[in-house]
């Protein structure tokens, strides 16, 4: 997004009371730490590097704890004359009470935001045209890169919170105009109109209401109903800014259900906030069991969610043991495959193969999807390596796999195309193994042959002849699952490296880095999310609650051979399916 980056390293207290490395050691712990995070911003922005570089000599990195709520930094060891010497010793001593009074962390951010970053009118010069696709030269265009506080309004939606009095509460950055009480604004996506009924700003945790807010400032809106992360919030129709993009996906799920049948109404209330403030949680209802399906980024997620509903709404639920969410995929190309209408008056032909990992990616990570710009999408799938006669006949993305006509001339298809496209969306999201989501599948649709009186080709002839053909298709395709795994970072002392690879072992982790540090160790590995749950009370135990440990969603890969078949029917009994494998013989007639 262009943001000029300052660093904040938290957890400064643990290297100190549960890694126990020395002062020395410690700053060169940290000095990596900086290093790494340089590699990242040389790698992004090459042109912008030395100016943007991190050096703690420079303040523009500051080291702390924000649970005991203190940090240092070079502006505040000038100030304080507290150094990495003292803050050892306060750390050692546990005395952080005193040393969050001396150094607080709020100064020493406040100071590094006040004297490194820019100010809006100098940054949305070069940040508009990144996150903004729409014409430089319009009057809106040009509001927005001078920051003009007398422009139209057009805002950014980052974050939604609800408030208890208030309701949702839209917060963001103002690019362009001024908003107050009573302003109608434009919400993208929904062509609707809401009113401004309350403008504020935060300082600190308190949003504290205003008259108005100009250009160049972060606001919070009350009343944009309709909003949701990612919005563009506009006084005139303009071009949306582009859509915030999570390179982690919802892997695990629980089913909830409210106790008390009375309390039913708020708990669906309570999710509906909760899928709102957090763009991670997605919650479904599973209509055979009546059940809410909510799925987070891991077991730690999840358990936060079910606290909160518990804890922080009040509602008291049942949560099921945490469900791992598997995609269906197809290893090899099949096809032609022939699906016929329940008449037999109309005929479909599909040919399936694997969509090439560039593709996916780039569709996932992007947020591609098919829109009135065909020349970028084309642009777009061919840089990612799909052919260029494919890439202009893609009629549909969807989770990672795409729909292409590659028909020439046919006869009514057009208008039946939406009917295709509909069975096609059902199939991806309901895959032939065991109703899983689908990925990284191509579909081509090479033949169709169409009655030509309207009423013999409607809704109930054409989806259930494309459905049974792309289920069939995708079995004849091998058809597999594939697992969500997870990169996990380890920090331990070198003795413990022995108990930690056993367990990550155990877990069918591979190992793919290990660098030592003195007397440290530090180890990457790819774990399937499936077998880490319960893995944060085991590491703890295995080294004695010495390690520092984080995870970070990798993507999915091929289930392993020898157990494709137990997962599969795994997923089908409990999802209450029969218990034998599908064939394509069950679908097509």
């Amino acid at each position: 997004e262009n943001v000029k980056p300052v660093l904040f390293i938290n957890k400064v207290d643990r290297m100190i009371n549960e890694l126990k490395l020395d002062a020395q050691m410690m700053q060169v712990r940290l000095g990596k730490i900086i290093d790494k995070v340089n590699e990242l911003i040389r790698g992004m922005r090459q042109d912008k590097y030395e100016e943007w570089k991190l050096d703690a000599s420079k303040g523009n990195v500051a080291f702390g704890s924000a649970l005991y709520n203190w940090a240092v930094s070079v502006q505040t060891m000038k100030k304080t004359g507290i150094s990495f010497k003292e803050v050892y010793e306060y750390c050692n001593q546990g005395n952080m009470k005193e040393l969050a009074l001396k150094c607080p962390a709020y100064e020493a951010l406040l100071d590094i935001v006040v004297e490194h970053l820019p100010s809006p009118i100098e940054a949305q010069k070069y940040r508009v045209p990144t996150i903004w696709r729409g014409e430089a030269e319009t009057e809106i265009g040009k509001s927005m890169t001078g920051c003009k506080r007398e422009g139209e309004v057009a805002f950014m939606v980052t974050s939604i919170s609800v408030d208890p009095h208030a309701g949702e509460v839209a917060t963001g950055r103002l690019f362009s105009g001024t908003v107050e009480k009573g302003k109608e604004l434009f919400v993208s996506g929904t062509y609707k109109k809401d009113r401004v009924q309350q403008v504020g700003i935060y300082m600190g945790e308190e949003r504290v209401e205003v008259d108005r807010i100009p250009a160049g400032n972060i606001a919070a809106l009350v009343g944009m109903k309709d909003a949701i992360v990612g919005s563009t919030l506009s006084s005139v129709e303009m071009v949306p800014f582009e859509s915030i993009k999570h390179y982690s996906e919802p892997v695990v799920t629980v089913a909830i259900e409210a106790k008390s049948t009375k309390d039913l109404p708020r708990l669906i209330d309570v999710l509906r906030k909760m899928a709102k403030e957090d763009p991670m949680i997605r919650v479904e209802i599973n209509e055979e069991t009546g059940e809410h399906l909510v799925s987070g980024m891991g077991e730690l997620h999840l358990e936060i969610i079910t606290y909160r509903i518990e804890h922080d709404e009040g509602v008291p639920i049942i949560a099921s043991p945490p469900i791992v969410v598997y995609r269906e995929t197809v290893e090899a190309e099949t096809g032609p495959v022939e699906g016929k209408s329940p008449n037999r008056h109309n005929k479909f032909y599909f040919e399936v193969e694997p969509l090439g990992a560039n593709v996916v990616e780039k569709i996932v990570t992007e947020g591609i999807t098919v829109g009135k710009d065909k020349v970028l999408l084309r642009d777009k799938l061919i840089e990612a390596g799909l052919e260029k006669d494919e890439a202009k006949n893609v009629v549909l993305i969807i989770e990672g796999n795409i729909l292409i006509d590659m028909t020439k001339g046919i006869q009514y298809l057009r208008e039946t195309m939406e009917l295709v496209e509909e069975a096609f969306k059902d199939v991806m999201l309901k895959g032939p193994l065991a109703k899983e989501k689908c990925r990284g599948i191509k579909v081509r649709l090479v033949d169709v042959k169409l009655h030509e009186d309207s009423i013999h080709r409607g809704p109930a002839q054409v989806i259930p002849a494309v459905r049974s053909a792309l289920l069939a298709a995708i079995l004849l395709g091998k058809a597999t699952f594939l697992e969500p795994i997870q990169e996990v970072f380890i920090s331990i002392p070198q003795n413990l490296l022995g108990n930690v690879t056993r367990e990550l072992q155990g877990r069918r982790g591979q190992i793919t880095d290990i660098k030592t540090e003195g007397d440290m160790v530090s180890l990457k590995a790819e774990t399937p999310v499936a077998e880490m749950f319960g893995f944060a009370g085991d590491i703890r135990g295995a080294t004695e609650g010495r390690a520092l440990w984080s995870t970070e969603f990798m993507g999915f890969k091929p289930i392993p051979q020898a157990l494709f078949g137990e997962k599969v029917m795994e997923v089908r009994k409990r999802k209450g399916m029969k218990l034998e494998m599908p064939q394509p013989a069950d679908f097509l007639s």
